[in-house]
């Protein structure tokens, strides 16, 4: 019978660490704080940005709302990213995408403290990702390996096969995978048989960010499959990148909804905590 990965367990777990330490931090005098950038004029993103803020209070960490109308000028998103890097009450800073097409999401990113980067964006945390270096690495691989760690699947030696090679997801997982001591098979759109890779796989990690492209016709049996994609169907359906009826022909699989995503934000939160750390003891991120 195939074994559901649901995160929810695990994400608990997470969070009970998290506010454990926060109460140490707070006994200490240290209130931990978030700021959040938000542009306005894509729903998705304040949804987002509204969870998140609602988990911060649960945890008893300090979440600030920065939003700005869509018109705003990068000259003033920068500004306030200036004042929140200089702001030693102020540990973590996440800007919410997509941004309006006037804006570059690349330089606001850039300007970011990497001390205080904690969805991992920053030139500096893109390459202590590759490294293994002191940084803040992205949320939603970190997640993707916890979730896999947590249902006993060990990754040393594996052939692993990780489909998706985007900026946010598929490339900063292939480096942390190899810290990982994986073997790892690449694959992309211009794989031109993505199926024979899977059948030779002994994990699949997908993060391509097309609903349902994994079909049961490309898996095997023993394959374990943890799906990274999150995807609006038109009739407002959450979807992963793998077909549902896949879970009838692996081992294990993650589901979409209740898989990565539900770990990646508690793993933002251990973010914040890494960054408070960091800038507590003085290191930097180069």
């Amino acid at each position: 019978m195939t074994l559901m990965m649901k995160a929810k367990q695990v994400a608990d777990e997470v969070y009970a660490a998290i506010r454990l330490r926060v109460e140490e931090l707070r006994r200490l005098g240290v209130v931990p704080r978030i700021a959040t950038i938000l542009v306005e004029g894509d729903p998705a993103s304040a949804f987002y940005a509204q969870a998140k803020q609602k988990v911060a209070e649960k945890l008893d960490i300090s979440f600030e709302l920065h939003t700005f109308a869509k018109d705003v000028s990068q000259q003033e998103i920068l500004r306030l990213i200036a004042q929140l890097n200089k702001d030693p009450q102020v540990h973590g800073i996440m800007l919410e995408l997509p941004l309006p097409k006037h804006l570059s999401a690349a330089t606001i990113e850039s300007s970011i403290s990497p001390r205080k980067d904690v969805d991992g964006v920053t030139p500096q945390n893109k390459l202590a990702t590759m490294t293994g270096e002191v940084g803040l690495y992205p949320a939603t691989p970190q997640a993707c390996i916890q979730l896999l760690k947590y249902y006993g699947y060990g990754l040393e030696g594996k052939n692993v096969t990780l489909v998706g090679r985007g900026q946010t997801v598929g490339l900063p997982l292939f480096h942390l995978l190899q810290r990982e001591n994986a073997t790892v098979t690449v694959c992309h759109s211009r794989t031109p048989d993505l199926a024979a890779h899977l059948r030779h796989a002994e994990i699949a990690f997908v993060a391509v960010g097309r609903p349902q492209m994994i079909v049961k016709e490309m898996v095997h049996p023993d394959l374990v499959v943890i799906d990274a994609g999150i995807n609006e169907t038109d009739n407002g359906k959450i979807v992963g990148d793998v077909a549902v009826d896949v879970s009838e022909a692996v081992a294990a699989i993650s589901p979409v909804p209740g898989g990565v995503g539900t770990l990646t934000t508690a793993v933002l939160y251990q973010n914040l905590l890494k960054a408070l750390e960091i800038q507590s003891q003085g290191q930097e991120v180069r």
